[in-house]
């Protein structure tokens, strides 16, 4: 957790950037100069742990208050999350494209650094704001509300959080998301689930990707499928492909059932 890994406690400068909006115009206030170096022989472990247990206190405060402003909208609000190269970008261009027709939607990105997975979203014609955290690995309650007041949602009915790739931290941080996705591809093995399981513990739905590539990479889909009911018994298990479009029907029909009103949709 972000305990061990210290990035709560870096002063990370979060930015944004929207379609107008460039990456370059922000400020370079990086002053590290504000750094006691005084060594005294208290126990810093439990400083550390007192201090991550207050931000995770504020960050839930902040989530609910999030959660209070998503539901006077009428939002359907997924947080996603997986490590690096598991293809969210890729289920989301797919899914932002052949639902723009049928389901008003928005896009928050996180990642470290660039606005590229934002332009990508763009494309379809849907909103997409990115949020460069620099050294934070995971996005948190108070940045995912500077993001909102930053998208038009009129008439939005679902919002996509597109969360840091990572499966450790983003798993203590509530954003206030009414459900969270974990996506899980087909090469990264059989075992994640067994080796991250607090992120796949709080997943309502788990998307196995990749699944057209399953058998060349010689994953084994049963023995996943085991791991995932094993650690995660409360999520719903989607199989797709992001690339060839197999099994995204299932997707779009859970989308479609989650988001108010419910229309009936004619997926391109």
């Amino acid at each position: 957790m972000c305990q061990d890994c210290g990035c709560s406690v870096t002063p990370a400068k979060i930015r944004m950037t929207s379609e107008n909006q460039s990456h370059h115009d922000h400020s370079h206030d990086h002053s590290h100069h504000d750094h006691s170096h005084g060594h005294s022989h208290h126990d810093h472990s439990h400083q550390q742990i007192n201090l991550h247990q207050a931000i995770l206190s504020k960050n839930d405060r902040l989530a609910e208050r999030n959660r209070g402003f998503f539901a006077a909208k009428n939002l359907f609000v997924l947080n996603i999350l997986s490590s690096p190269g598991s293809g969210k970008t890729a289920l989301l261009e797919r899914t932002l494209m052949e639902l723009s027709d049928c389901i008003p939607a928005a896009v928050i990105v996180g990642d470290l650094e660039t606005d590229n997975d934002a332009q990508r979203l763009r494309r379809s014609g849907q909103q997409a704001i990115q949020i460069m955290t620099e050294s934070l690995c995971h996005l948190e309650a108070e940045a995912i509300a500077e993001a909102t007041q930053k998208l038009d949602l009129t008439d939005i009915q679902l919002l996509i959080i597109e969360n840091v790739g990572n499966l450790v931290c983003p798993a203590a941080y509530d954003l206030g998301e009414t459900q969270r996705v974990v996506l899980l591809s087909t090469t990264e093995g059989e075992d994640k689930p067994l080796k991250y399981p607090t992120v796949f513990k709080s997943a309502d739905v788990i998307v196995l990707n990749k699944i057209d590539i399953a058998e060349v990479v010689g994953f084994d889909r049963d023995r996943a499928l085991e791991n995932i009911r094993k650690i995660a018994p409360q999520a719903q298990i989607l199989e797709v492909s992001a690339r060839t479009g197999e099994g995204m029907a299932q997707w779009y029909e859970y989308l479609q059932h989650q988001v108010q009103p419910q229309p009936e949709l004619a997926v391109h």
